[in-house]
């Protein structure tokens, strides 16, 4: 995805150079190895378990839940192109910590579905974090941990804004990438806009079309080129390809940039978060940020560490691409349980 370290020299100004930070390609493939204990359990799991349904707002929403019912709630979001098996590991090391953990399919992924044909296939920033929310709602959870990478990083981010009280802590690969649309219309140099190549092709009505046609083979790349070193097999990688086979799953992800690049609207109902996220609030819950060399120069989490005012942690996992709780699941729940000790 994006080549961060082209990225935060081209545009290192904190808040701006962050709204764009989430999921882009050429990532640097000169790394240094992992250590040996960053992998250590990954791929232990395969599956995720039965899979529930629960009507959660706009969605029906799909979940693996893993744990006591009775544990403090631990919310796991996905990214694209990625579904829950990126927690396949993390959720039962959390679990055997008594934690009630709660693995959903965001809508577009998996089992997931929209409750009504008429809802718009909306994919901007603030209407997935109202699905979670809803999904909390739904199975009465006051409040959460969340964590997350990518579009769950984001929506992590969202929330702990829009909604602190539902949020006991959060854990956000990658740290403040809350998408500032003011900030996506500034151009950057060609080596950082080369990063964003599937963006602009999404902008197409060709790429809408050839996303659909090859999807299966256009993530697998992303996936490849997001995290060099991780030597995922075919049989890692199918697992969370069907969830690319949702019928919603084409358009959420192409709205979703195209929005991103104000090439296609909102959704009215969602302004008003909208505006409040554009001034780059920070966020004053407990959170623990993590750095991958996806990350590049920005690893180090000193871009956007205003953005966090309260209780706060950073860590730098080298060696690590861009799935970090499945490339390192020991690091990542150990993330989640100190975020719930800050």
């Amino acid at each position: 995805m994006i080549s961060r370290r082209r990225f935060t020299q081209v545009f290192a100004a904190g808040v701006a150079a962050t709204s764009l930070a989430a999921c882009s390609s050429n990532a640097p493939a000169a790394a240094p190895p992992a250590a040996p204990d960053l992998r250590a359990g990954s791929g232990e799991h395969t599956a995720l378990g039965p899979i529930k349904w629960i009507d959660a707002g706009d969605v029906t929403m799909a979940y693996a839940e893993f744990g006591p019912a009775t544990g403090q709630p631990v919310l796991l979001l996905h990214g694209w192109p990625y579904d829950g098996h990126s927690y396949v590991d993390v959720a039962p090391l959390l679990a055997a910590e008594g934690y009630r953990v709660l693995v959903p399919f965001l809508r577009g992924y998996g089992a997931t579905t929209f409750r009504s044909a008429q809802t718009v296939r909306n994919g901007q920033q603030s209407a997935v974090a109202a699905d979670v929310v809803a999904f909390m709602d739904a199975l009465k959870i006051d409040k959460a941990i969340l964590g997350g990478f990518d579009w769950g990083a984001r929506t992590a981010d969202v929330i702990a804004v829009l909604w602190p009280q539902r949020c006991k802590a959060i854990v956000a690969v990658s740290g403040y990438i809350i998408t500032n649309l003011e900030a996506t219309q500034r151009p950057l140099a060609p080596a950082a806009e080369l990063g964003w190549w599937y963006q602009y092709y999404f902008a197409t009505e060709r790429g809408r079309a050839g996303y659909r046609a090859n999807r299966h083979d256009f993530n697998k790349l992303i996936w490849k080129n997001a995290s060099p070193l991780w030597t995922f097999d075919d049989a890692t990688y199918d697992r969370s390809a069907a969830a690319f086979d949702n019928p919603d799953h084409v358009e959420i992800v192409v709205h979703n940039y195209r929005w991103r690049l104000s090439l296609a609207p909102g959704e009215p109902r969602f302004d008003e978060y909208e505006r409040k996220l554009a001034t780059a609030p920070p966020i004053s819950v407990p959170s623990i940020t993590i750095g991958s060399d996806f990350d590049g120069a920005a690893k180090d989490g000193k871009s956007y560490r205003d953005k966090y005012v309260g209780k706060y942690a950073h860590r730098i996992l080298d060696g690590i691409g861009h799935n970090v709780p499945q490339e390192a699941p020991r690091p990542f729940a150990k993330a989640i349980i100190d975020a719930d000790r800050l």
